[in-house]
């Protein structure tokens, strides 16, 4: 007997956010255990239209308007303070915290639910390890707020059929990397959201200062160069011009007169197109001084590659990073305020700051000894496929919901007792 099963998720969204949660429907799909109905919901400011004539299998699960009926089982794919009990089984499936604290709201949401699905380890920790008091009116504490709700880690997985090691480049990649002189180049890739200087969560600000500072001294014709993949939310000409100054301003205050080159590519592109800039022979090593992660998309996504990911040692991300990332050291710090976002990011909690003079240390070392480093990580390529597909993170969905999922009750129904009836002709 299948369940009725209603998933309330940014299905539509182009974000990282709706990636997941195509994903996680068409495990659902591919199950089939359930009658799957899709609740779409908006993403920030993120466009939705994301979905294709390809994706015909999730367009027709949604439906609009209100819910006609109590649904067996509610999957609700947001930021835990959302999280509503809605069915007869909750389950919440949030990318988590990037810093050591979570809110209360979040707290919250989590207790709403009857399950909570996390990405990394790293989440699950912080979410376990939160605690605040609860005072009364005289301010004497009365016990503590934690998370009671039962957890479970369920990675991202990657789908191979989309982001896989290659040498066929789409044409549109191929065209905008042939217009970069440089053969040697770094990728960062993240948005580039609030906060200032050193502060934003992917620390993107700092990052452009350090690889500044790195090769600023080197020959002209030797430099590499430095390519941003970047955007604060929108892909509007307004938003372009907003991170070209942001990337003036970083240079007008280096006491160098002559700089690295640094591309921006700003501007929606393909599934099939990362990938292929992922793999152009160009990019030789991706860099990311993030301050924290719920799980870390991208770099999952670049390190199928086998190329070298430089990547700040902490957070989520660290679940499979650890065996062949580049990591760098640091410590955590206290947020900047103006990092905090009410109820998300806490002014209390803390998250993560690279040490910069390691970090450009290592950016230099890749660049003169990148063979060596070529030789470590390119073993990543295997590591990733037999660890972290989407296959095996469908296998594990499955699994972390036949262990939790109450059993469907069949609902008893006696036929009455036939009376012979007499006929007559």
């Amino acid at each position: 007997m299948k369940q009725n099963l209603i998933i309330s998720c940014p299905a539509t969204s182009r974000s990282g956010y709706g990636d997941h949660s195509r994903d996680l429907i068409r495990g659902l799909i591919g199950m089939k255990k359930f009658n799957i109905t899709i609740k779409d919901q908006v993403w920030g400011d993120c466009p939705q239209d994301a979905l294709t004539t390809a994706d015909k299998d999730i367009y027709d699960l949604i439906v609009p308007g209100p819910l006609q009926s109590q649904p067996d089982i509610w999957i609700q794919i947001s930021v835990p303070s959302e999280f509503q009990n809605v069915g007869k089984y909750n389950i919440g499936i949030t990318a988590g915290i990037e810093t050591t604290l979570c809110s209360q709201p979040f707290i919250a949401g989590m207790n709403r639910m009857d399950l909570v699905i996390l990405p990394s380890t790293f989440s699950k920790e912080v979410f376990t390890n939160t605690k605040f008091d609860r005072l009364d009116q005289n301010k004497v504490k009365i016990d503590e707020l934690t998370t009671t709700t039962k957890m479970e880690v369920l990675f991202e997985g990657l789908d191979l059929e989309v982001y896989n090691k290659t040498s066929d480049i789409p044409v549109t990649i191929a065209k905008t990397m042939d217009d970069i002189k440089e053969s040697f180049c770094f990728l960062v890739c993240g948005h580039w959201v609030h906060g200032n200087f050193g502060h934003d969560r992917k620390d993107i600000g700092s990052t452009i200062k350090t690889f500044i500072d790195a090769f600023k001294q080197k020959s002209k014709q030797n430099r590499p160069a430095l390519v941003l993949k970047t955007s604060s939310a929108t892909f509007s000409i307004t938003d372009r011009e907003q991170i070209l100054e942001k990337i003036r301003q970083i240079k007008a205050a280096s006491d160098s007169t002559t700089f690295p080159k640094i591309y921006l590519l700003h501007g929606d592109l393909t599934d099939d197109e990362m990938n292929g800039l992922y793999n152009h022979t160009k990019i030789k090593a991706m860099v990311s001084f993030t301050h924290g992660e719920g799980f870390g998309r991208p770099l999952l996504e670049f390190s199928v590659t086998g190329k070298p990911v430089i990547v700040s040692g902490w957070s989520g991300h660290m679940d499979f990073m650890k065996e062949y990332g580049i990591l760098l050291n640091g410590e955590l710090k206290q947020l900047d305020k103006s990092s905090v976002v009410k109820d998300m990011l806490i002014p209390e909690a803390a998250w993560y700051f690279v040490d910069q003079t390691q970090a450009i240390a290592t950016i230099r070392d890749v660049e003169k000894n990148y063979k060596k480093y070529l030789e470590k990580t390119r073993k990543q390529t295997q590591y990733v496929k037999e660890n972290w597909t989407l296959e095996k993170m469908n296998t594990d969905f499955e699994k972390i919901l036949d262990d939790n999922l109450p059993t469907p009750q069949r609902e008893e129904f006696s036929i009455p007792t036939l009376e012979e009836i007499q006929t007559y002709e």
